[in-house]
């Protein structure tokens, strides 16, 4: 039997904090029956309200998740429940129930089906516009090509606006004004900008703002221009442009004609963030073998689940596509073989960090985070600071620091001691956000 999962990769898993709470009062051995487990799969029966019988299950090798309850959610509280018992060894290996084994049987059969698909549809198509997702349809590729350089010319226009009229505007402009110039680019089909431009309201009347947002209207411009003279540059910097604009790539093109590494992938951390209707999950990996980062991305818009499959705090033996770009960060799991199971992801001290992020900015300078996991750091504080989460660093062995980023850093204090930890999270200008922990004796935390 592999290793089983802890109670905080579990909880993980929850879509939202209300599950993550109703999980805990189903996850009572008296509360089910036929549970069994084994190196593929998890299942069991829960006692619902009345006569209600739930069959819940799980399929570890991706993971998947199955329940006869009403509930939408995705994992719902029973799944959720089963897996705190199983992690908490109150579930035994035995022989699968039938509709366990049938279940699964199902499952191989349609990934089969589609692995099928997706070979015969490569060999139709072959490499021709792998990586353009610029549409099957010239006049409407022309069509938008057009609206989109019109649009990044009004941008540039406004930035140049922007800076000869003065940033001392900005600190008491209304969000108004980056709310239209985003709306405008999402009109001309470049909506890919309109986020970053949106997010410059959040600058102003911070600390050391100016500069700040100096920093990210030249950073806009620079693309601007770049989109201009695209034809003349390499074809990565070409597709991280064309990327960063707004053009996307479909996924089946990635996994026919993208690059492929094949790796032990370590799930180093995992956020979501919400902005208008959209939820996006963020799980970064890291190549055993490699060393290699990665990102795997996954949207929900309201009454939808995110993907669950990538478990923080496992390691996953797969085949990865990146997407085309001169820094390829972001990835789809091609293929999966076998189940995951919980590891400690090796890392790097600090400078090797800032070397590996450093190579990484020249190569596509729009990089806004980029995946941290460090060995072997001790927390401390700024000498004289409180102890508060601005004051907290990250400091290696050679004595080499990042300052910490996080609202609540005490959780993190307790697992570390005052020793060593392997710590992964989000580099961002400001300082690194902490996502997970990995201690010699606690196992792994999610932070």
């Amino acid at each position: 039997m592999s290793e089983r999962w802890s109670r905080d990769q579990v909880l993980g898993l929850a879509p939202d904090a209300a599950s993550a709470k109703a999980a805990g009062s189903v996850a009572k051995p008296a509360k089910w029956g036929g549970t069994g487990c084994d190196d593929e799969a998890v299942w069991g029966e829960c006692q619902g309200s009345g006569k209600s019988v739930y069959r819940a299950g799980v399929d570890l090798t991706e993971p998947a998740f199955r329940c006869s309850c009403p509930s939408r959610k995705i994992p719902c509280k029973h799944v959720l429940g089963l897996l705190l018992l199983w992690a908490a060894g109150s579930v035994e290996d035995g022989p699968r129930a039938g509709w366990v084994a049938e279940w699964l049987a199902e499952r191989r059969e349609r990934a089969g089906r589609a692995a099928r698909r997706r070979a015969a549809a490569a060999g139709e198509s072959g490499d021709e516009g792998a990586g353009d997702g610029r549409g099957k349809d010239p006049k409407t590729a022309e069509r938008r090509e057009r609206r989109v350089e019109d649009g990044l010319a009004e941008l540039d226009r406004w930035l140049r606006d922007q800076v000869a009229h003065g940033l001392a505007q900005a600190e008491k402009a209304p969000y108004r004004l980056w709310d239209d110039a985003a709306r405008r680019l999402v009109d001309a089909q470049a909506g890919g900008l309109a986020g970053p431009v949106k997010g410059l309201a959040a600058i102003p009347r911070t600390p050391g703002w100016p500069d700040r947002l100096l920093e990210e209207y030249a950073l806009l411009r620079l693309l601007v221009r770049a989109h201009r003279r695209r034809d003349e540059l390499p074809q990565g910097l070409r597709e991280t442009v064309r990327s960063r604009v707004g053009f996307t790539v479909p996924q089946d093109e990635v996994v026919s004609g993208g690059e492929r590494v094949r790796d032990h992938w370590c799930v180093t951390g995992s956020r979501d963030t919400a902005q208008d209707l959209l939820t996006t999950r963020r799980v970064w990996l890291r190549g055993r073998r490699t060393g290699r980062p990665a990102l795997v991305l996954s949207f929900s818009a309201p009454g939808t689940s995110l993907d669950a499959s990538l478990i923080v705090g496992t390691e996953v033996d797969a085949e990865l596509a990146f997407y085309p770009g001169a820094q390829p960060l972001r990835a789809l799991v091609a293929e999966r073989s076998g189940a995951a199971v919980p590891a400690a992801p090796g890392g790097t001290s600090v400078q090797e960090f800032l070397d590996e992020h450093a190579a990484a900015l020249a190569r596509d300078p729009w990089l806004d985070r980029w995946p941290a996991t460090l060995e072997n750091v001790r927390l401390a504080r700024a000498e004289g600071g409180g102890l508060y989460a601005t004051d907290l660093y990250a400091t290696d062995e050679a004595g080499d620091a990042l300052p910490l980023r996080m609202a609540d850093p005490w959780r993190l204090l307790a697992l570390s001691g005052g020793g060593p930890v392997t710590l992964a999270g989000e580099w961002r200008p400001r300082g690194l956000r902490p996502l997970a922990a990995w201690h010699e004796t606690e196992g792994t935390v999610i932070l």
